[in-house]
């Protein structure tokens, strides 16, 4: 230990540097709550490297600076845990689950209603950590249970794992037990970046976690985006009679907090198996949106007391169970792959499989992106493959198992032809996607377009769905945009699953779409890379659709937020022969907007700017923003000083409090529908 009574300024000095650089640590990595700005942060951290190098006796182990910076390991070192890190019984119904319950109740005859602790099942590497006397001495993975391999100098890079235990109040001797894993983000920046530079991606963050803590070189752990989540703690000795731990496993979880680890914020007491079996709905319908992987639910009997009377069995405790949910990844076989064309022309591949279930569902076809995916990949037919589903995204290979390979396996050749129209399939310099370039006279594509076209944030066409675009396409009694205004009640009422008072109803809709805006009318043409946003800024920018048809690349890059790239697929658009044929045909069948450009100015809502937060219950939030759009408001996400009115719904949190910190006007949604109808906006137009 270095001599501090040598220096005993410099060493209070220091001593105060590391309490305050620990704590700050603390806010950021673990409660996610900084107080300091970066760069203050920085200058903290500089002052304190300054002096520890103008004093390096007075460095010691657990200082804010020695995260990184230890000599490579030939090879890591086997370590004995104090106390088995013992695995959990896995549940995968609620019958599992209820008869947990049941066994525990009948072990526990005294005690009718059991309370739960119920965590989330972090999808990571588990670790145990020891401290003495509130320093980390060693990190070690579970390995088999019984002996780990030791990874201290890893562990000491992650933020979220403090060097120090903050407070005073700990035992003198802490194991702590957690899950080391990547964050969803990290992960996808971490890949994002291997892809640029050349080199392997990794497949899942668990992977992602478990490459990153068993490297040699703590310096490369370092720049990995790691964190640490506290579950239990294992073994603890020198707690005082007045002092000890406590006898909820809830409140050991709290103690942890205070003392300076991550605790997951979806930690919830259940009072019964009921409650159990509603947190893990709750949660598997949230699962997609957290901000990293779980796998299941971990249900642990709260009581410290009745855990040390259920005991143990086997390698598991009998207080325990992990609730899994449905796998998100499986293995199947690549049985072959098609290729699907979209509005824009885009040949897709989609991969053929053999139907595997995952994430709950039986899966049959992935996503393959595009040929440089495939490239990436490495894949081919009749290879063995891992897909991911996650909720509601559209299953994807993720990668593939060249070891099981089969002798037979065949490339996936792109096609020179669309396999729809015949036309020649083209790649643009620069970009991955091919495309048709077909236009309109591909089947495909015009079904796509006609969908797009009539969708409600479009030309709004009620009742006209997808699967009557495809029979109307199909049977050739549309072949353009403007033939859907062509349709007859005799056409539309002999139609599959359709009879005369729907034909009725989708003519009356299709006279009411008539009457639209040049913004929507601009988005309803499908221009490629032009959304509702883009459009909306070209409505007011040129104010007429003749000016923003016969503009230029330069000018058309003059509007907000419109690069070379947009504006060039706007001009190429207006360059087709067939696009401005199939613009005549569509004025000529009766669609019209007011010129907007005499209005710009005197817009009754011009200079406002709006922010929108909570649920609002009457609206869809993107018409109301649509609709403050197009009485000249701003719409931003975020408040500040120049927002002039927040529309709070109920759920409002941060946006909302900052409004009423800043004395800015709050509205209701009511308040808001009453502005609607002020501006002459009907409720039809509302909804």
């Amino acid at each position: 230990m270095p001599n501090l009574s040598l220096f005993p300024d410099v060493a209070a000095e220091l001593k105060q540097l590391r309490s305050e650089i620990n704590y700050h640590n603390n806010r950021y990595h673990t409660l996610d709550d900084p107080q300091i700005s970066d760069a203050e942060y920085d200058r903290l951290l500089q002052k304190l490297k300054t002096l520890e190098t103008q004093y390096p006796e007075l460095i010691t182990p657990d200082s804010p600076t020695q995260r990184v910076g230890a000599t490579p390991l030939s090879e890591f070192v086997t370590v004995v845990h104090e106390m088995p890190m013992l695995s959990l019984d896995n549940a995968f119904s609620d019958d599992d689950l209820i008869a947990f319950n049941k066994r525990v109740q009948d072990r526990l005859k005294s005690v009718d209603e059991i309370e739960f602790a119920c965590e989330v099942k972090l999808d990571g590497l588990a670790v145990s950590l020891l401290y003495r006397d509130g320093i980390l001495v060693r990190g070690a993975t579970r390995g088999d249970g019984t002996n780990g391999e030791d990874i201290t100098q890893n562990v000491r890079t992650i933020g979220s794992i403090p060097l120090r235990l903050l407070g005073e109040n700990f035992p003198q001797i802490l194991e702590v037990r957690g899950e080391i894993y990547m964050p969803k983000a990290g992960f996808n920046k971490f890949n994002e970046k291997a892809l640029a530079a050349g080199e392997k991606l990794f497949i899942n963050p668990r992977n992602a976690a478990a490459g990153s803590l068993r490297q040699l070189d703590a310096r490369i752990t370092a720049i990995r985006p790691l964190e640490m989540c506290a579950y239990s703690v294992g073994l603890v000795e020198g707690f005082t009679e007045e002092n000890k731990l406590p006898n909820c496993h809830t409140d050991i979880l709290a103690a942890l907090g205070s003392w300076g680890f991550l605790i997951n914020r979806e930690l919830k007491v259940a009072h019964n198996i009921d409650e159990c079996l509603e947190y893990y709905r709750t949660i598997q319908l949230k699962r997609s949106d957290l901000a990293y992987d779980i796998d299941g639910i971990v249900f642990k009997v709260n009581s410290r007391k009745l855990q040390e009377e259920l005991g143990f069995i086997s390698r598991a405790p009998r207080w325990a169970i992990a609730y899994k949910f449905p796998a998100q990844e499986e293995t199947t076989i690549l049985l072959d792959v098609e290729f699907q064309v979209g509005r824009t022309g885009a040949v897709t591949p989609v991969a053929r499989l053999q139907p595997v279930f995952v994430g709950g569902v039986t899966v049959s076809n992935a996503t393959l992106h595009n040929r440089d995916e495939i490239n990436r990949l490495g894949v081919k037919i009749g290879d063995t493959v891992i897909v991911l589903r996650a909720g509601d995204v559209i299953p994807k290979i993720l990668a593939v198992i060249e070891s099981k390979r089969p002798a037979d396996a065949r490339d996936i050749i792109f096609p020179e032809h669309c396999p729809v129209c015949g036309s020649k399939v083209e790649t643009v310099p620069g970009e991955a996607v091919a495309r048709c370039d077909g236009g309109l006279i591909c089947a495909a594509q015009r079904k796509e377009a006609i969908k797009h076209f009539v969708s409600r944030k479009a030309m709004n066409v009620e009742g006209l769905g997808d699967k009557l675009v495809e029979q109307l396409v199909d049977l050739a009694l549309i072949n353009n945009l403007a033939d859907i205004y062509k349709l007859t009640r005799e056409q539309l009422a002999n139609l599959e699953r359709m009879g005369e008072k729907s034909a009725d109803n989708i003519l009356a809709a299709l006279d009411v779409s008539k009457k639209t805006t040049l913004a929507k009318f601009i988005y309803a043409l499908g221009i490629r890379e032009v959304g509702e946003s883009t459009a909306r800024n070209f409505a007011k920018a040129y104010g007429t659709f003749e000016a923003f048809a016969g503009s230029d690349e330069l000018g058309l890059q003059q509007v907000p937020d419109v690069g070379p790239v947009v504006a060039h697929f706007v001009f190429e658009f207006f360059q087709q022969e067939n696009n401005r044929l199939a613009i005549e045909q569509l004025k000529a069948a009766g669609i019209y907007w007011p010129d907007e450009i005499a209005g710009m100015v005197d817009l009754p809502l011009a200079g406002l700017t709006y922010v929108l937060t909570g649920t609002l219950e009457a609206l869809d939030r993107d018409d109301a923003k649509a609709h403050l759009l197009a009485l000249g408001a701003k719409v931003s996400g975020s408040v500040s000083a120049k927002t002039n009115y927040v529309v709070a719904g109920p759920g409002a949190g941060s946006k909302l409090q900052k409004a009423e910190e800043l004395g800015i006007k709050i509205l209701s949604e009511a308040d808001l529908l009453a502005l609607f109808t002020q501006h002459g906006l009907t409720q039809h137009e509302q909804t």
